[in-house]
């Protein structure tokens, strides 16, 4: 990849996996050109050549219905069985004073009635009860079940699915015995075993009481559970070679692989392809082989026409050695390409530095008291940047070319930037921060752009909705990103303690006739 080389090809999946469609991404567009030269960009003639942007908004379009559905229909059945739980309480209390039960108890006295109707203060007790219940209830089902959630997962989690189900049978078998028991009411009045309304009452505390504990275990299994390290995690991110090493607790593949992805957009650094080849200079490429090759099955080697006057019949031997020893000295060339390269990096970052507090420099903050001459006009922190900007481009566009970041910073981005550093009195290396940091991957425009980010989880021989195991290996992957993710479980500490003795702390000098002492 020559240095100001603008067309690279870039293989990009899509979303089932089911093939490969090639993408031409132009590294420099047209309104780049925000210093002195300008670059040419090439057409594409190919009628498979996608641009990125119309791959990711196709990719959008078929998944998005995917995805809203996967998550409206993973939720709502938590959701009614949670609400289901706050409110049964309540419509068991509510659900006598109305009268929805009256004809049941049609046929009895008075007095009865009212001794059904009645609640003493232990009653009102336990009324007061339940409402401080049910509403730490609530509060604790919406920390738990009832917040957005962050990710969409391919299976059910087990744990979830588990403290859900139990609360659905706690509260269709407290429903079934509520029901029988007031339609019995009646029927038992007559031997003397008349259902009160503070009985209801009790019946709906116990209720909630029963969802309380619950819900306990739902906070230990769902967030209690995975805080204590057990497992060792490490995460290679291809194809740079990236890796992460992290303490984990227990959680099943799945929610394991929204913890890492969580740490890879604040952690790991940007991925830039155009990185994966060092840029060539102009040393390298006046020192290249001057032989020409052409296609096999012609059986034709030819070289230019003076090489091919002077070596005659031997021209295919001295190719083939000077092509041997050409990959026998390959890393000592890419030894020095990469150290030439460093150095033009550290070369333009000098640069850059110094233009951009020179450029600084020309900017300073108006004074109220001080005021301003009669011939100058305030500008407000745009128009500054817009002013000094210029100054500085040139040197901000090589280093940004040699980086490879011209695709991730915009020309409106660094004016806001700079405007915003002017207007909080910011150094000329916070501004530049950005591009000599790229680290973490949503400080890229582009990532903090999306709606969602797409993964695909990949784990041979294991269910996602399992937990992780010692061994355990899976892949995370987006594109021609992967996360290659490897488990293992952490060593067993075994502490002993040691006294220090207070004579071990003594000490002479050995003298020697050969040391100075």
């Amino acid at each position: 990849m020559a240095p100001f080389q603008t067309t690279v090809t870039i293989r990009q999946e899509n979303v089932q996996n089911l093939g490969q469609d090639v993408a031409d991404v132009q590294i420099l567009p047209d309104e780049d050109n925000w210093a002195e030269n300008t670059t040419a960009i090439t057409g594409n003639t190919s009628e498979r050549s996608e641009s990125m942007e119309d791959l990711e908004k196709w990719t959008n379009e078929e998944n998005s219905f995917n995805v809203t559905c996967t998550r409206h229909i993973s939720t709502t059945f938590t959701n009614i069985v949670v609400i289901s739980g706050f409110f049964s309480p309540l419509i068991m209390v509510i659900l006598p004073k109305l009268g929805l039960f009256s004809d049941a108890f049609a046929t009895l006295p008075i007095q009865e009635k009212l001794v059904y109707a009645s609640c003493n203060i232990e009653c009102k007790g336990h009324l007061l009860g339940i409402a401080f219940k049910v509403t730490l209830f609530g509060i604790g089902n919406w920390a738990i079940f009832l917040r957005p959630r962050k990710a969409v997962m391919p299976r059910l989690l087990t744990f979830q699915t588990g403290v859900v189900t139990l609360s659905l049978l706690c509260l269709c078998t407290y429903w079934l015995f509520y029901i029988v028991q007031i339609t019995e009411g009646a029927k038992t009045a007559v031997v003397g075993d008349l259902v009160e309304y503070k009985s209801l009452v009790t019946y709906a505390e116990n209720l909630i009481n029963s969802l309380l504990f619950i819900h306990f275990i739902a906070v230990i299994l769902l967030e209690i559970l995975h805080l204590k390290p057990t497992y060792y995690l490490k995460v290679i991110r291809s194809p740079d070679g990236v890796s992460r090493s992290y303490a984990i607790g227990e959680l099943s593949i799945q929610r394991a692989s929204i913890w890492i992805l969580e740490k890879y957009y604040t952690e790991f650094p940007v991925y830039n392809p155009y990185l994966e080849r060092l840029p060539v200079s102009k040393s390298s490429k006046k020192h290249s082989s001057n032989f020409k090759f052409y296609d096999v099955d012609e059986n034709i080697a030819n070289t230019s026409s003076d090489q091919t006057n002077r070596l005659g019949g031997g021209s295919d031997r001295a190719i083939l050695a000077a092509q041997a020893r050409r990959r026998d000295s390959s890393h000592n060339e890419r030894f020095y390409e990469e150290h030439e390269y460093e150095r033009r990096v550290k070369k333009r970052k000098a640069r850059l530095i110094t233009a951009a507090e020179e450029a600084f420099a020309h900017i300073q903050r108006v004074n109220s008291e001080t005021g301003l001459a009669a011939n100058q006009n305030p500008l407000d922190p745009m128009e500054a940047a817009q002013s000094v900007f210029p100054s500085m481009a040139r040197a901000l566009q090589k280093y940004l070319r040699i980086t490879r970041q011209q695709p991730q910073h915009s020309v409106e981005s660094i004016l806001e930037r700079l405007a915003h550093c002017l207007a909080q009195d910011a150094t000329p290396k916070a501004f530049l921060e950005p591009f000599f940091n790229t680290k973490p991957v949503l400080s890229n425009e582009k990532e903090r752009q999306r709606t969602y980010q797409h993964w695909a989880l990949v784990c041979e021989g294991e269910l996602p909705s399992r937990n992780i195991t010692n061994g355990c290996e899976f892949q995370l992957r987006q594109g021609e990103i992967a996360l290659l993710c490897s488990v293992y479980t952490l060593p067993y500490f075994y502490l002993t303690e040691q006294i220090a003795l207070p004579k071990s702390n003594k000490f002479f000098i050995k003298f020697n006739s050969e040391t100075p002492l």
